[in-house]
C-alpha cells in the first residue's frame, strides 16, 4: 500500500508540473502604454516589470496609441526597452492622442479579440484607471486593480482598507486576466550588459473597426495643467510634502521654494487639497498618487491612514510636526516635533542652491 501511495503521489506532483509548464506555455500579455515625448513612461515601464513577475516565459506585446512623429519614436523606445516584448503594436490615429475611455476601451477590446492574450496590464495611473475598467466591461471580465506582488501567473497580492492590509486574489475567470498594477512596486531595472539591445518588431494596428458611433460618444476638449521645471510627482527622487497645518496657498511656495533647493517635487494631503491651497493634482494618498521616492519630507502632515497609504514605501521618510504624538512618525526615519514655520525657513537659509 505505501508503494501505491507514493507511485500515487509522484503522479500528482507529476500532472501539477505538467499543468504549470502548460499555463506557462500559453501565456502572453498585452501591455497598454503611455508615451511622452516620445519615450514610454516610467509608469508603463513598470508594467512591463510586472509582466516579467507573471512568469518568465511571457510574450508581451505593448500597445502605444497617439498619432505623429512622437508616437513612432516611442514606438522605437518600446521595442528596445525589455528583452520580453515580442511586438509593439501602434495604433496611430487622432483621438487616441488623448486618453479617452471610450476610444480606448474599443482598442483593447479589438485587440484582445484577435491577439487572445491571457493577460492584459497596465499602470494603475490616472490613464489605467480610467480606460481597464471599461475595457474589461466590454471584455465581459473582472479586473483586479493596484497589484502590488504577483505570486503566480493567476495569484495576486492587493492592499485593502487604505493599505493596512493585504488580500490575495486568485484569479478564476476566463481569460484575459486584467488589471493595473501599483508602479511603485513593481520597479523597472535597465539592462546595462547587452553590448546591442534587441528590438522588436513594431506593427501598425488595423483601426477600420472604429466608427462614427464610437468616436462621437466623447471628446476630448482642452488640458489644465501647471508649467513646472520641477521634477514629475509620481517618479521623482525626492519629494517634498505640505499638510493643512501649511495654513494657506502663500505658505505653500514656501515649500515650493525648499523643493527648488532640493530638486524635488511637491505634494499635499488631502485636506491641504480640499482647503484650496493646491491643485489636487498635487494630492499624495489612496485617492491621489501612489509614490515611493527615495526620500520623502513631511512637513505639518498628520499620518491619516488614506494618505501613508500612497506614500509608506518610500525608502526614507522625513516628518516635521509640532504633535509629538501624530500617526506620521510611526511610520517616519527621522522626525522632528517642532514649529514647520521655524524648519523650513532655516532650511532655506542653509541649504545650497541646486547645481
Amino acid at each position: 500500500m505505501a508503494v501505491v501511495a507514493t507511485l500515487r503521489a509522484l503522479r500528482n506532483r507529476s500532472i501539477s508540473s505538467f499543468a504549470h509548464r502548460s499555463v506557462n506555455r500559453f501565456i502572453s500579455t498585452l501591455v497598454i502604454a503611455e508615451h511622452e515625448g516620445g519615450f514610454v513612461k516610467p509608469s508603463s515601464l513598470s508594467a512591463l516589470a510586472a509582466a516579467e513577475a507573471i512568469t518568465k516565459e511571457n510574450s508581451v506585446s505593448v500597445l502605444l496609441g497617439g498619432s505623429g512623429s512622437t508616437l513612432q519614436k516611442a514606438a522605437s523606445h518600446a521595442a528596445s526597452s525589455h528583452p520580453l516584448i515580442s511586438e509593439v503594436l501602434v495604433a496611430d490615429l487622432d483621438i487616441l492622442e488623448h486618453p479617452l475611455a471610450e476610444s480606448w476601451a474599443e482598442l483593447v477590446h479589438s485587440i484582445q479579440r484577435k491577439g487572445g492574450y491571457s493577460h492584459i496590464v497596465s499602470a494603475s495611473t490616472s490613464f489605467g484607471k480610467n480606460v481597464i475598467p471599461r475595457a474589461a466591461a466590454l471584455l465581459d471580465v473582472s479586473p483586479i486593480t493596484d497589484v502590488i506582488s504577483i505570486a503566480e501567473p493567476r495569484v495576486f497580492v492587493r492592499p485593502i482598507y487604505a493599505g493596512n492590509a493585504l488580500c490575495t486574489v486568485r484569479y478564476t475567470g476566463q481569460d484575459p486576466c486584467i488589471m493595473t498594477v501599483r508602479s511603485t512596486s513593481f520597479p523597472y531595472h535597465i539592462n546595462l550588459t547587452d553590448a546591442e539591445p534587441r528590438s522588436a518588431p513594431i506593427t501598425q494596428v488595423d483601426l477600420s473597426f472604429f466608427s462614427e458611433e464610437t468616436l462621437g460618444k466623447s471628446r476630448y476638449l482642452t488640458l489644465a495643467s501647471q508649467d513646472t521645471e520641477r521634477p514629475d510627482l509620481g517618479n521623482a527622487r525626492v519629494v517634498v510634502t505640505g499638510g493643512r497645518a501649511l495654513k494657506s496657498t502663500e505658505n505653500f511656495k514656501m515649500l515650493e521654494r525648499l523643493a527648488e533647493k532640493l530638486g524635488a517635487a511637491v505634494g499635499a494631503t488631502r485636506a491641504a487639497v480640499d482647503a484650496g491651497f493646491v491643485p489636487n493634482d498635487l494630492q499624495v494618498g489612496q485617492t491621489g498618487k501612489i509614490v515611493a521616492p527615495e526620500l520623502y519630507m513631511a512637513f505639518g502632515v498628520s499620518g491619516a491612514i488614506q494618505h501613508l497609504a500612497g506614500m509608506r514605501d518610500s525608502k526614507v521618510i522625513v516628518a516635521v510636526n509640532k504633535d509629538g504624538d501624530a500617526p506620521i512618525f510611526q511610520v517616519a526615519d527621522y522626525g522632528l516635533v517642532a514649529d514647520l514655520f521655524e524648519v523650513i525657513p532655516e532650511l532655506l537659509e542653509k541649504l545650497p542652491e541646486e547645481k
